[in-house]
């Protein structure tokens, strides 16, 4: 009886990825008094991790194409030498607002709040900027909550109704307002409006191509994971737009989407079944 022990191993180099034990982070546990619930679509999308880490990567490279977002990684972040522990913070805030109780999920908030209160500067062309600013983190949010449900629908329910996919948008907008977020889309529709109305502000300069290559080009953990890191990052190009793949100079060749679909249709298969 082998399937114990796989599935045990598949499991714990999961948590592993995601939890810092350096810093005694342990799995988030579900809570039912938190800002969702059992129910919730957000309960639903964000327990899938294949999913997860494909749409938020996607997620990142879009959020990078805003000079602001990407000023505030640059000049007040250590991304660019910690990149898996900056990825794995953002994890652990999602954990947190989705599956933590009320008073957990108020203080990593908070917490959050308090760091983007620090976050301000200029940009390359004297345009100041704030982390704060209200209409970037709804950029942050929108790009974030579009690409999860994007993975999802793909990866894992491609029947998903659209009155779900409504409600996730509405669901996940009590964590973009508590943020200082606005405006918020709450409907499918109003996360494409906003991200339309977002292009003209979008840029790709030298250094959103080299954050970009820190994102695409991370070492994987170890050696056993980097074939399956290669593919998340395939799938996550795959995800974008075409117009924001131009803008990054990412390629996703026609005849290579099928085998790169089919195989992350197997991984995320395959670690739904090892959380079973």
């Amino acid at each position: 009886m082998l399937t114990r022990p796989i599935k045990q191993a598949i499991a714990s180099r999961v948590i592993a990825l995601l939890n810092d034990r350096s810093r005694g982070d342990k799995p988030v546990g579900r809570q039912p008094d938190g800002l969702f619930g059992p129910g919730s679509v957000a309960w639903r999308v964000h327990r899938d991790v294949t999913t997860m880490m494909v749409g938020g990567i996607a997620g990142l490279l879009l959020q990078m194409l805003h000079p602001a977002v990407l000023a505030g990684v640059w000049d007040h972040s250590n991304f660019r030498t910690d990149m898996h522990g900056r990825l794995r913070r953002t994890a652990r805030f999602i954990a947190l607002t989705t599956y933590g109780g009320k008073a957990d999920a108020e203080a990593v908030i908070a917490r959050v709040r308090a760091i983007h209160d620090q976050v301000r500067g200029v940009l390359p062309d004297g345009t100041p900027y704030a982390a704060n600013d209200p209409a970037l983190l709804a950029w942050v949010h929108v790009t974030e909550t579009t690409n999860f449900l994007n993975a999802w629908i793909r990866y894992a329910e491609p029947a998903m109704s659209a009155s779900d996919q409504n409600r996730y948008f509405a669901e996940t907008a009590r964590v973009a307002q508590a943020l200082g977020a606005s405006p918020i889309p709450h409907t499918q529709s109003e996360a494409r409006h906003l991200l339309d109305t977002m292009r003209p502000q979008l840029l790709c300069d030298a250094r959103t191509r080299e954050v970009a290559q820190l994102v695409l080009r991370q070492r994987a953990p170890n050696m056993m994971a980097e074939p399956l890191q290669a593919l998340a990052m395939q799938a996550s190009i795959d995800l974008l737009p075409e117009w924001a793949r131009r803008m990054h100079g990412l390629r996703s060749p026609p005849l290579s989407r099928p085998l790169v679909r089919a195989s992350t249709l197997s991984l995320a298969r395959t670690v739904r079944w090892a959380f079973e």
